[in-house]
């Protein structure tokens, strides 16, 4: 494994992958146009998700698979974030019933909580939980290659029918194949197709030797981001898409932007893991609350019309919501220790 110093940047990133999670929901630039506002919300903004993966799996993974933590740090990982995706599902509930979401059937429920998530935004919990079981399970039997090369198909499976279905159903045996998935998953951005890859990638970044420069990482970075943004763009423009969470130049993009970040050095924001976790988990909730104070106070033109402004009061309710938590966290722990 190579060792860093610090990894301030990879820390502080949370809290813009955070935000760019923020604007998929919101649609920050909408208002000014359809396109550009795909091409930063439904193209940029895809970086959140399989940053929080390769963050997991860089630091959960990779020791695991080195045998450092043995199984106490892999199972304290699945337990938390087990117990974390309850309790939001929890606080879910009472909006999914205000919104008459709620699903009449068992298989329903179940086809929620284990790939499309208890909330629309939930999906990602029970994806990452997937795809840490799914790799260990692969880690047991499978050598390090062969590992790369499944999690790679799983995601061209998921990419396909994703960002270019409308495309590939056309032909009849692809279309009957997916229709099954999809009858288990709404999407294939999940625990299966899309978190393995990403999951993975961490791992191999921070068990081999591999390293490139910071001009070479910015360069692939903004180059893959490009060409991302072109495939999304066309995918979007031919109607190739069922979704658009997946694309093929995402995987370069997520490798130069994590090695970009591995190589800046700088100072951690203390809270920014909480407060990232926080605004991702609480969010939602806070755009029914932007919602509501702006039709109490007649401002629904300016709060939830103007698209930009909507995103901003979103984002600035989540954060100081989130860092209510965090305080109150942190105080409740701080009591403890002394106790």
């Amino acid at each position: 494994m190579r060792q860093r110093k610090n990894y301030a940047a990879i820390d502080n990133f949370r809290l813009a992958a955070a935000l760019l999670i923020v604007a998929i929901h919101t649609s920050p630039l909408k208002s000014f146009s359809e396109t550009a506002d795909f091409l930063v919300t439904y193209c940029f903004g895809r970086i959140g998700v399989p940053f929080f993966l390769m963050v997991t799996g860089y630091f959960v993974l990779a020791p695991y698979q080195r045998g450092i933590s043995g199984n106490g740090s892999m199972g304290k990982f699945l337990r938390k974030t087990a117990v974390l995706y309850g309790i939001a599902t929890l606080i879910y509930i009472p909006l999914k019933i205000y919104s008459q979401n709620i699903s009449p059937t068992l298989g329903g429920w179940l086809k929620e909580i284990f790939f499309d998530g208890t909330f629309y935004h939930l999906w990602y919990l029970p994806a990452v939980i997937l795809g840490c079981l799914l790799l260990i399970g692969l880690l047991q039997f499978c050598s390090p290659l062969a590992i790369s090369g499944i999690t790679f198909v799983l995601y061209l499976v998921g990419v396909l029918g994703d960002s270019y279905y409308n495309l590939i159903c056309e032909v009849p045996v692809l279309k009957t194949v997916y229709e099954g998935i999809f009858h288990v998953s709404s999407y294939t951005r999940n625990g299966i197709f899309l978190a393995p890859v990403f999951l993975w990638m961490g791992v191999v970044l921070a068990n081999s030797k591999l390293k490139i420069s910071r001009d070479y990482a910015t360069a692939g970075f903004l180059i893959s981001l490009a060409g991302m943004t072109a495939e999304g763009f066309a995918s979007f423009y031919f109607q190739w898409q069922k979704h658009n969470s997946m694309y093929f130049l995402l995987i370069p993009v997520m490798f130069f932007l994590f090695e970009l970040l591995l190589s800046i050095q700088g100072t951690e924001i203390g809270i920014a893991r909480d407060l990232s976790m926080y605004i991702y988990i609480l969010h939602p909730f806070c755009i029914v609350l932007v919602r509501g104070a702006a039709g109490a106070l007649k401002a629904s033109k300016l709060l939830v019309e103007q698209s930009f402004l909507h995103y901003l009061a979103v984002s600035v309710v989540s954060a100081l919501l989130s860092l209510a938590v965090v305080l109150v966290k942190q105080y409740f722990l701080s009591r403890r220790s002394y106790v």
